[in-house]
C-alpha cells in the first residue's frame, strides 16, 4: 500500500475518484469538505477546466485548519488567488506552497512575493529530466552572472 508505506493517511476528493483503484493503493476517499477539514496538506492535482475554475474560494480555505498548508502545482486559476492571499495574509492557513499563478510569470510587485507563509517557485512542476538538467545548468550560468555584476536572462 503505497500510502501506508510513508506512515501516513492519504486521503483524497475527486469527481472521477476511481474507488476500487484508492482503496487498492490505501488511499481514503472522501468528500471535498471533509478533506479540506482534516487534512494538514492540501496537494492539488487537476487539469485546469471551466469546472474547476476558483474551485477553492475563501469559502474553501477558511475550512481548512489553521496549521494546513495548501499546495497548488496544477494551474494557478484552480485557487481564487486574491482569496488565498487574504486568508494567507491573516494566518488562517499555516501557509501555502505555489508552483503556478493566474498571471506567469509572477509580476514583481504581486502580493503572493511578499507574505512569509507563502513558498513561491517558478512553474517547473512539468518539466523532464532533460529539462532539469538544462534548468539546472542555466542557474548556477545565471548565479555566475550576477557574482560577476554581469546579470543574464532578465525579464
Amino acid at each position: 500500500k503505497v500510502a501506508k508505506s510513508f506512515g501516513m493517511e492519504v486521503c483524497a476528493w475527486s469527481e472521477n475518484l476511481n474507488l476500487s483503484h484508492a482503496n487498492e493503493i490505501g488511499v481514503l476517499p472522501m468528500s471535498k469538505e471533509d478533506l479540506l477539514k482534516n487534512s494538514d496538506i492540501v496537494s492539488i492535482h487537476l487539469v485546469l477546466a471551466d469546472r474547476y475554475k476558483n474551485l477553492i474560494t475563501k469559502k474553501e480555505l477558511k475550512m481548512m485548519k489553521k496549521s494546513s498548508f495548501l499546495i497548488n502545482t496544477s494551474r494557478g486559476s484552480i485557487i481564487n488567488e486574491e482569496d488565498l492571499i487574504e486568508v494567507l495574509k491573516d494566518e488562517k492557513i499555516a501557509g501555502a506552497g505555489l508552483d503556478v499563478y493566474d498571471k506567469e510569470p509572477l509580476p514583481q510587485d504581486h502580493k503572493l512575493r511578499f507574505l512569509p507563509n507563502a513558498l513561491l517557485l517558478p512553474h517547473i512542476g512539468y518539466v523532464t529530466a532533460e529539462n532539469y538538467s538544462k534548468f539546472y545548468l542555466q542557474m548556477l550560468e545565471n548565479l555566475n552572472a550576477c557574482l560577476d555584476n554581469k546579470p543574464i536572462r532578465q525579464i
